[in-house]
């Protein structure tokens, strides 16, 4: 999680590569969606991801899934800075690893299949 603002290019480029994801049903690596993105090193995943925090924020306040629920690391779940947020946002409640994150990670990405992954969405 970031006090740093996003680059707006880098939010413009990844967002078509999840609503893609989401309309195929699957998930994509951080390091994935920062090179289908186009998204230039240095810092190419650090970037991403400023990206999907405000993606995250900007789908909390207006009601919708998260579909930076789509974005994992290599373990198959989101890195730790994604629950966090999902705490400060008072979203989730349990920790950054293990079992319970996997349900709750499991739930959010549920929600935003079934609402991304829609054509229109």
């Amino acid at each position: 999680m970031s006090t740093e603002s996003p680059d707006p290019m880098v939010l413009i480029a990844v967002t078509p590569v999840l609503r893609a994801a989401a309309q195929h049903g699957t998930c994509i690596t951080y390091r994935d969606l920062a090179s289908e993105a186009g998204i230039q090193a240095p810092h190419s995943i650090h970037r991403t991801t400023l990206a999907l925090e405000a993606m995250m924020r900007d789908d909390h306040a207006a009601g919708r899934p998260l579909l930076a629920a789509l974005a994992i690391s290599k373990r198959g779940i989101p890195a730790p800075g994604f629950f966090q947020l999902l705490r400060e946002l008072g979203r989730y409640d349990g920790p950054d690893t293990g079992a319970a994150a996997e349900r709750h990670h499991a739930r959010e990405l549920d929600a935003a299949l079934a609402h991304w992954g829609q054509a229109d969405a």
